[in-house]
């Protein structure tokens, strides 16, 4: 029992307990993160608030009962992403040390959601005593209008000017004029008139009869242009749900008798889905929230590739979008040459202005093959010949980037160097400044040839043979496979290194190579560049102690010099890298331990909060009965994390979708342990819809369709 009648035994609760963990809103260009309690706080990574094309709108944000924060007793994010509620309570409210309303006595529901650059909050009270109550009760608000940059710590010289606040009785407009000219704007407006306002705070008094119940609501607007009233919240929930239903059957529905896979993956899908929904650039994944929430070009190729037999809508949204933006002239400001892919698009005012190069920015050397892998692959899943012919002109201008800029030296490989002074130094993945060394911790110098690289451009090329049918023809064929087979080739001499059992991470500058273990070699196996026998000694490397950690590979291993656990890429673990290191894996035939990793991430995702992967977490080795040791700026959601189950699972059950011939190629299909059973329910080919389902019996794995005949040939293949 616990309560006042308890006397001295009763648990004051006069402060609520200190919260770490965020919840995570997104909707478009506008995302918000926020504590469990749904305030923004100022303390700790300083990465809350609310944020609209790269500028935080909301800085603070809080809810004071009685002059103090109220007690979370829990709060969650709908599976769909969508809705944020919490539930909390007062605390001990005293007078003359005396309790005179009891903790829990006031019920608080906080509903949040986000749609069309605005956010929309609910509060409802309820009076669960015996006695009226008087509430006290505040909402406090601030907005810096500060870059996404200045946020994630880059000092500025000059900032722009705070424009005067304009206080109405129902509104509070909050501008901000940058040094662009642009002005900024944060437009709040509630629906119930307070007793006292500021351009800081709301004060309401709020009286409950026992039982009895109150609603607020307010809005927050984000927009460069001078606001429109808002639309209610229960108009707005009921048109955003709407929207939401429409995209919700973009993905075929996968279970399994595995209660934790199907809570993984539903968190994926939802996670995915978040990252494209209210996009104006359709069907294009933004990268993660909170530092990467607009384009990518690697994340969004990766993440349609990952996504690409379930919903093959995503990878022509990236194509789509990628082709527009690609490079056609020479800018070393922003890295850009003819026929490169993006690498990352901002719109925030630090990127206007050119104090960071990344307005549109093109320093990544391998979006471009990776761009005509996704070509190929996307022609293979839906026989869009249409849609091929119309990207070929850009197919042949990532092809001729490939051989006169990203091969400038001539001597066959694909390399990299830092042009503009305010770009990435290392241009691959793993792009923080020491990702690439030699083997003593030396950093290599430029140019940089990454061994996966040479992986992509090796696929790129063949891709692109493939889809010369539609016009190039078969003389440029053969060309490109002869460049990929002498690419090959020469690969295998110079990157192979025979006493690690593994490729070398890159070659530098003078052609040394950075003979240092690495995941990724793992990437060779994706793209098919290495030989059957020593992608089976990259194999047994990768699953050494020294680089599986039990959750999963980690980008460097234990024994090498700059390892480091704790760092961003020099001993961590990324679920995106180990789903492409399963793949690869699996196309050279090693399809349990492509299920290793699939296990190790699936166990994972039972540990973290909402069962979702973050971008990245520490390479510590899994320690039994403990959960991850979680990296604490780590993008969450991230798209290609949260899309790294779809492509594990595809390798492990060698599922192709032909949809020339349309028909469902299962090649030697297998089943980790821990799911006996799946069940894929409305995979499309075409326009053609199918049930499938597979059952693990010993070492196989039957196939075969449920629910109503389709049209669809289902083919399995067992070595």
């Amino acid at each position: 029992m616990d309560g006042p009648g308890t006397a001295h035994y009763y648990i004051a609760t006069s402060e609520s307990p200190t919260d770490d963990r965020a919840r995570v809103l997104k909707y478009g260009r506008t995302f918000f993160v926020f504590d469990r309690l749904g305030d923004v706080q100022t303390t700790g990574m300083g990465e809350q608030g609310l944020f609209f094309e790269d500028t935080r709108h909301l800085s603070g944000l809080m809810m004071l009962l009685w002059g103090t924060r109220p007690l979370l007793l829990s709060s969650t994010v709908e599976t769909s992403n969508f809705l944020f509620t919490g539930d909390l309570a007062n605390l001990d409210v005293s007078r003359d040390n005396e309790v005179v309303v009891p903790r829990g006595t006031l019920h608080v529901l906080r509903s949040r959601f986000l749609w069309k650059n605005c956010c929309y909050e609910e509060i409802v009270f309820m009076n669960h005593g015996l006695a009226d109550l008087l509430v006290p009760f505040r909402t406090t608000f601030a907005a810096d209008f500060a870059d996404i940059f200045e946020v994630r710590g880059i000092h500025r010289e000059q900032r722009g000017r705070r424009l005067p606040a304009e206080l109405g009785e129902r509104s509070l407009l909050l501008s901000y004029e940058g040094l662009d000219g642009a002005v900024r704007r944060t437009y709040i407006q509630w629906d119930t008139s307070p007793h006292h306002a500021t351009e800081r705070e709301l004060h309401y008094d709020v009286k409950l009869r026992p039982k009895e119940h109150a609603c607020f609501c307010l809005s927050i607007a984000c927009n460069s242009h001078r606001p429109k009233q808002s639309t209610t919240y229960p108009r707005a929930i009921s048109a955003a749900r709407r929207e939401l239903e429409t995209v919700g059957d973009s993905f075929p529905r996968i279970y399994s008798s595995n209660s934790r896979f199907n809570d993984w993956i539903n968190r994926s899908i939802a996670d995915v889905q978040m990252m494209v929904v209210g996009n104006p650039e359709i069907d294009y994944p933004y990268a993660g929230v909170p530092w990467f929430g607009t384009v990518f070009g690697r994340d969004g190729i990766i993440t349609a590739l990952q996504s690409l037999w379930l919903n093959p809508a995503m990878a022509k949204g990236v194509l789509e979008c990628l082709a527009e933006k690609q490079a056609d002239r020479v800018d070393a400001r922003t890295e850009a040459e003819p026929g490169k892919i993006l690498h990352e698009m901002r719109l925030g005012e630090m990127a206007t202005l050119g104090e960071v190069p990344f307005g549109q920015y093109y320093g990544s050397v391998d979006a471009t093959p990776l761009f005509i892998i996704l070509a190929r692959a996307y022609y293979e899943r839906t026989a869009d010949c249409q849609f091929i012919q119309r990207l070929w002109p850009n197919i042949e201008q990532a092809l001729r980037w490939i051989d006169e800029f990203g091969d400038a030296d001539g001597d066959g490989f694909v390399e990299y160097r830092q042009r503009s002074a305010r770009g990435l130094v290392q241009q691959g993945w793993k792009d923080s400044n020491d990702s690439i060394f030699h083997a003593d911790g030396t950093i290599a110098e430029a140019p940089i040839a990454l061994c996966e690289v040479q992986g992509y451009v090796y696929a790129a090329k063949l891709a692109a043979a493939y889809l010369c049918r539609f016009a190039a023809g078969s003389n440029k064929a053969a060309a490109l496979e002869v460049e990929a087979e002498k690419l090959r080739a020469q690969f295998e001499g110079q990157f192979w290194c025979e006493e690690l059992s593994t490729y070398a991470l890159a070659l530098d500058g003078n052609k040394r190579p950075c003979q240092v273990r690495a995941s990724n070699a793992g990437h060779c196996l994706y793209t098919g560049i290495a030989s059957p026998d020593r992608a089976r000694r990259v194999a047994e490397t990768l699953f050494q102690p020294e680089s599986f950690s039990g959750w999963g590979v980690r980008t460097v291993a234990s024994s090498e010099a700059r390892y480091n656990p704790l760092s961003y890429h020099n001993g961590s673990v990324w679920p995106h890298d180990n789903s492409l290191i399963a793949s690869g894996l699996a196309k050279y035939g090693h399809k349990s331990q492509a299920g290793k990793i699939f296990m190790g991430l699936l166990d994972l995702s039972s540990m973290v909060e909402l069962n979702r992967l973050p971008e990245l977490f520490c390479g510590i080795d899994r320690r039994p009965g403990e959960g991850p040791t979680l990296y604490p700026v780590a993008c969450s959601p991230q798209a290609w994390a949260a899309a790294a189950p779809f492509l594990i699972l595809q390798s492990c059950l060698g599922i192709s979708i032909d949809a020339e011939r349309k028909r469902i190629l299962f090649d030697d299909p297998y089943l980790p342990d821990g799911i006996p059973t799946l069940a894929i329910k409305n995979l499309r080919c075409g326009d053609i819809g199918v049930d499938l389902m597979l059952e693990r019996r010993n070492d196989s794995v039957l196939v075969h369709k449920a629910g109503s005949p389709s049209a669809i040939e289902i083919v399995t293949i067992v070595s």
